[in-house]
C-alpha cells in the first residue's frame, strides 16, 4: 500500500501554476504546500497589524480558485501551512470559495501554535507543531486541511499517520516520513533546482517532487513524468542536508536519525530512501519569535576607476558626522572593479553603508540628506545605485523552547468539533551522537590546486542567526579525501568571516557528507539582513569556489 504525496509550494511566492501541474501531471493522494519561513512569519505579522483578518498566504486562495475542482474530481486531499498566523481565517475563506464555486469539500484546520500573548513585545511567537493534528482532521474526513506554524515535515507525517494508522510511538515509521517531508518541503530543490551540479540535467523549469511513501516509512522520491529537472541521489542528498545540523533531526513528532538514511537510485528520476531510524522527540517544542528590531537605511556608493580605496576613505569621512547617533553602522567595500576594464560597470566597486537604529529619523532623512548633499562635493564620479530612502523597519528572529504541554494543539474538524491533540508522552533529551569512524585516507600522490567544487557539492541555508553548509562527495574516493581534508579548522580558513565564530562539523558517512554549522554568522536572522547574503543561500557555492590541493586522481 503506497501513499503518493506531492508538493506544490516551497515558499510564499513559489511558482503559481505548480498546483495545477501537480494535480494534472499524474496520480496523487495528497498534495501539500509549504508557504512559511522565518521571514514569512514576520511579513504576515505586519499584515495582521494592518488588518486583524489577514495573516495568511493569500496566494493559496487564488491557486485554489483554479484548482479546487480538480482536486475534488481526482480525490486528492490538500494539506498546507498557508494559514500562517490565521489558520481559522483561511479555513473560513476556503469554505466561502468552495460554496461560491459549488464544490462540496470538507475543510478543517489546526490551531494552538500561536503563543504571541505569552511573549510580550513579540510581533509573532509560534510553536512548531507536529503532524498529529493534521492526521486527526484527515481521519475525520477532511478534504482540505489548513494549519498555522507546523514543522515543514508535518505536512507529510500527518497524512502518513492518518493513512497508515501510525501511533505516536512508531518512531521509525514517523522518522521515515519526516525525511520524506524534508526532501519535499522546498519543492523544486529536490528536482534539480539550486543544485550544485545543475548541468547534469535540464533545470530550466524543474518539476515539483512527490514521495511514494510505504507503510514501513520507506519511500521513493520522484516527480511526474514529462516534467522538467531530474531526481538523483545528488539532488536528494543536497536537500537532506539543507537547513539541518547533526545526525539528529529533531521535531515534535520524532527525532529522525539522518545518519541512518540510505539512498539508492531506483530508476530514472527515482531515488529510494530506506533504513531511517527514529527516536522519541525532545521534551520541548521550538517557538519562533519575531519582533520588530528597529529601522534600517542603506546607501550604496559607486566608486569607479582609479584610487578606489582613497575614494572610499573620503566618503566615509564625509558621512561620519551624520552617523554619530546611529546604534549600528556597517561599511562594506565590494571590489567588483577590474583594471583597464572594457565597461564602466566592470571598472566600478560598490561601497555599501547600512545603518540601523530604533529611531527611523536617524536612518532615514538624516542619512539620506547627508548622502545627497555630497553629490557635488565628494570623490570624482560620485553617484549611488539608488536614491536613499526613508528607512524601513526590520525584524529580529530568535528561537526559544517550551514544554510540549505549553501549547493547546487542537484539530478543528470540518463539522466544527474541536479535538485536542495530546502532547508527546515519550520524549528523550538530545544527547550528542558519538563521532563516527572515518574512512581510511587516500594514499599520498600528486595534487593540483583547484576548486573544491570539482569534487564536492554543497548546499547552504539559514536557521535564525546560524548558517549550515552541507558538503557531499560524489564518489567513495572523494569522500575518503574530503572527510580528512575539510575539517572545521580548514572550513574557517576557507571562509574568513567564520574564523571568529563557533563552527561545528557533523559527519554523515551514509550520505558521504559533512555538515557545518556556523553560529551567529547571520546576526539576528534573515529579516535583519546582517550580511550581503542574509540567508546564506550562496555560502556553499562560495565554499565550492575556494581552492585546495586536491589529489589529481580525483580530478
Amino acid at each position: 500500500m503506497t501513499l503518493r504525496i506531492g508538493n506544490a509550494s516551497g515558499f510564499y511566492g513559489d511558482r503559481f501554476d505548480a498546483m495545477r501541474e501537480m494535480l494534472t501531471g499524474g496520480d496523487l493522494d495528497v498534495l501539500t504546500g509549504d508557504y512559511l519561513a522565518e521571514l514569512t512569519m514576520l511579513i504576515l505579522g505586519r499584515d495582521r497589524l494592518k488588518d486583524p483578518g489577514a495573516g495568511y498566504a493569500r496566494t493559496f486562495l487564488r491557486q485554489l480558485e483554479d484548482c479546487l475542482g480538480l482536486a475534488h474530481e481526482r480525490g486528492v486531499k490538500i494539506v498546507t501551512n498557508a494559514g500562517g498566523l490565521n489558520p481559522a481565517g483561511l479555513a473560513d475563506a476556503v469554505r466561502a470559495l468552495a460554496d461560491r464555486l459549488g464544490i462540496p469539500v470538507r475543510v478543517a484546520h489546526v490551531e494552538g501554535d500561536d503563543l504571541t500573548s505569552a511573549f510580550p513585545g513579540s510581533l509573532a511567537a509560534h510553536a512548531y507543531l507536529g503532524g498529529f493534528g493534521i492526521a486527526a482532521c484527515l481521519r475525520a474526513g477532511a478534504d482540505v486541511v489548513v494549519t498555522g506554524r507546523v514543522t515543514d515535515a508535518a505536512l507529510v507525517t500527518g497524512p502518513a499517520a492518518a493513512h497508515f494508522g501510525w501511533k505516536e510511538t512508531d518512531h521509525d515509521r514517523l522518522a521515515g516520513a519526516v525525511v520524506a517531508g524534508h526532501v519535499l518541503e522546498c519543492g523544486a530543490q529536490a528536482t534539480g533546482g539550486n543544485y550544485a551540479f545543475f548541468r547534469d540535467g535540464d533545470v530550466r523549469r524543474p518539476g515539483f517532487p512527490l514521495a511514494e511513501l510505504h507503510e514501513d516509512g520507506g519511500c521513493v522520491i520522484t516527480k511526474h513524468p514529462g516534467t522538467g529537472g531530474f531526481v538523483d541521489i545528488g539532488t536528494v542528498t543536497a536537500q537532506l542536508l539543507y537547513e539541518t545540523a547533526g545526525a539528529r533531526y529533531a521535531g515534535p513528532d520524532v527525532t529522525a536519525r539522518l545518519d541512518t538514511v540510505r539512498l539508492g537510485q531506483d530508476g530514472p528520476d527515482r531515488v529510494r530512501i530506506e533504513g531511517v531510524r527514529g527516536q522519541a522527540p525532545p521534551p520541548t517544542l521550538k517557538v519562533g519569535l519575531n519582533r520588530l528590531g528597529g529601522f534600517r537605511g542603506e546607501v550604496v556608493f559607486v566608486l569607479t576607476g582609479l584610487d578606489i580605496e582613497a575614494k572610499a576613505a573620503l566618503v566615509r569621512e564625509q558621512m561620519e558626522p551624520a552617523l554619530g547617533k546611529a546604534a549600528d553602522v556597517r561599511w562594506e567595500l565590494v571590489r567588483t572593479d577590474r583594471p583597464d576594464a572594457p565597461s564602466e560597470e566592470t571598472a566600478s566597486a560598490l561601497l555599501r553603508l547600512v545603518v540601523r537604529d530604533p529611531d527611523q529619523e536617524v536612518v532615514g532623512r538624516a542619512l539620506s540628506g547627508a548622502a545627497v548633499e555630497l553629490a557635488l562635493a565628494s570623490y570624482p564620479g560620485f553617484h549611488v545605485l539608488a536614491p536613499p530612502g526613508k528607512g524601513s523597519p526590520y525584524g529580529v528572529f530568535e528561537d526559544v523552547y517550551v514544554p510540549h504541554g505549553a501549547v493547546d494543539h487542537v484539530a478543528v474538524l470540518h463539522d466544527g468539533r474541536r479535538v485536542p491533540v495530546p502532547p508527546a508522552h515519550d520524549t528523550a533529551v538530545l544527547d550528542p551522537v558519538p563521532e563516527p569512524r572515518l574512512p581510511e585516507s587516500l594514499p599520498s600522490g600528486p595534487t593540483r590546486h583547484a576548486p573544491l567544487g570539482l569534487v564536492a557539492g554543497a548546499r547552504s541555508g539559514d536557521k535564525g542567526g546560524n548558517a549550515n553548509v552541507g558538503v557531499w562527495a560524489r564518489t567513495d574516493d572523494a569522500w575518503r579525501w574530503l572527510t580528512h581534508e575539510l575539517t572545521a579548522d580548514r572550513f574557517q580558513q576557507l571562509i574568513p568571516e567564520s574564523r571568529e565564530l563557533p563552527v561545528t562539523r557533523h559527519v554523515l558517512p551514509n550520505l558521504r557528507a559533512l555538515n557545518f554549522v556556523v553560529e551567529g554568522i547571520l546576526g539576528a536572522g534573515v529579516a535583519a539582513r546582517h550580511r550581503f547574503d542574509p540567508q546564506a543561500k550562496a555560502l556553499g557555492e562560495w565554499l565550492r569556489s575556494r581552492h585546495l590541493d586536491i589529489p589529481e586522481a580525483l580530478l
